[in-house]
């Protein structure tokens, strides 16, 4: 296991310091990007006789249990590193767009992508169960929390734009692995189970995140409260996320719900009354590192996915469509959310633009798919989720900086 994480920790590097020194993208997408090239020129080696390296890499990457290390651990470190910096009164003030467009606009995007998906598959000549395209749009439909705050963290959005599209990813998470859940129980059991045992595990899972994040995020603020080191300080939050995330799934509660709660707890009550000036500067230097770093192994494992998947060239041209598919379902999620909150309160010009526009999709979307269950649907839709989260990335990453500068702050 050493080794392993030796392994990846050194070739991460060297892909950051080739992607800051030579290539110049923003650092999570570049590594990224010189993981996808790193893995296409290990392929090319291969096909011209020298194989030893792309066999020596893919071993490495078969040791991995990508599912279980980004929704188990990673993605607690990141989701409560994300959440230190978002302003609770902000998030509360913009509260009903968040809240629609992290419960039911999921459950739309999971419908309209499932029955779009089935479609294009049945152009391709692929008998895929509508059961299967359903779980494909659940675990599709979430913005990336961990895309998403990389992409807008150089953004110049306004406020209301950049506390709706942090917010909504940071919960929508919650919502679609629960979606995702009962799908997968139908396949694997053959059964649908009753809408009081749907609502019965969504509660735990989402409301009992909530309750526990709370539960262990205020206790640490209290514990912070009563010192004055911030060595002693910095460790409680990070036993908060490593101890708080396996008590999660002892309990089956949402973890990311509750790192996310923890984190708004700690960034804001933690901050404003419990750290002087000193701690607040390691407590931020830390997280940021933690985040950074993260970032950059997570991303440099989806370009090195590249090398186990099984591609085709009508997997990459249904990908391309799918990801079409998931943009526009996109569109028609936001859409009539904004349209309707305009009634009550003034929105943003262009909020509906960037806000489909913003809405990436990441490695949350990858480790889902990891964990269907094995046959020929898991690698179809594996393959084509992997395409349709490099093309969010890649397209929609890159430019949403430029769609947003475009965006005025002045109401339409």
């Amino acid at each position: 296991m050493l080794e392993l994480v030796a392994a990846f920790i050194c070739l991460t590097t060297l892909l950051t310091y080739v992607n800051y020194r030579f290539i110049g993208l923003p650092p999570a997408i570049g590594v990224m990007v010189t993981a996808l090239l790193f893995s296409l020129m290990l392929q090319g080696l291969s096909l011209i006789g020298f194989p030893g390296l792309e066999e020596r890499v893919e071993g490495l990457m078969n040791q991995i249990d990508f599912n279980d290390l980004l929704m188990h651990w990673m993605l607690a470190f990141l989701l409560f590193a994300g959440a230190l910096h978002v302003n609770l009164a902000d998030l509360r003030s913009y509260r009903w767009p968040i809240g629609l467009l992290a419960t039911v606009g999921v459950l739309i995007a999971t419908v309209v992508i499932g029955y779009l998906a089935h479609w294009v598959f049945g152009l391709f000549g692929w008998n895929v169960p509508l059961i299967y395209c359903l779980l494909f749009g659940a675990l599709i439909s979430p913005t990336d929390p961990i895309a998403v705050l990389g992409a807008l963290r150089t953004a110049n959005a306004s406020k209301p734009l950049k506390t709706t599209i942090v917010g909504e990813s940071l919960f929508n998470d919650g919502t679609a692995v629960v979606v995702f859940t009962v799908l997968l129980g139908i396949i694997q059991l053959g059964e649908t189970p009753s809408v009081a045992d749907t609502a019965l595990l969504f509660a735990r899972e989402a409301i009992g995140g909530v309750v526990f994040g709370g539960l262990i995020g205020y206790a640490t603020y209290r514990m912070i409260k009563s010192v004055e080191q911030y060595q002693v300080e910095v460790m409680l939050t990070l036993a908060l996320v490593i101890g708080g995330s396996a008590m999660c799934y002892e309990l089956h509660v949402s973890a990311p719900i509750a790192m996310v709660v923890a984190g708004l707890i700690i960034g804001n009550l933690g901050r404003n009354l419990a750290m002087n000036d000193m701690t607040r500067r390691y407590m931020d230097g830390f997280w940021e590192l933690i985040d950074d770093m993260l970032n950059a192994l997570l991303f440099a494992l989806i370009g090195l996915e590249l090398l186990l998947l099984p591609f085709n060239w009508l997997h990459l041209a249904a990908g391309g469509v799918l990801a079409v598919a998931v943009l526009a379902s996109r569109l028609l999620t936001v859409a009539p959310a904004i349209v309707l909150l305009r009634r009550w309160r003034t929105v943003p010009q262009g909020t509906i633009r960037v806000l489909t526009w913003g809405g990436l999709r990441g490695g949350v979307s990858v480790a889902l798919a990891l964990s269907l269950p094995m046959g020929e649907e898991r690698d179809l839709l594996l393959s084509i989720t992997y395409i349709v989260v490099l093309s969010s990335i890649l397209i929609q990453g890159l430019t949403v900086g430029k769609v947003v500068s475009r965006v005025s702050t002045q109401p339409e």
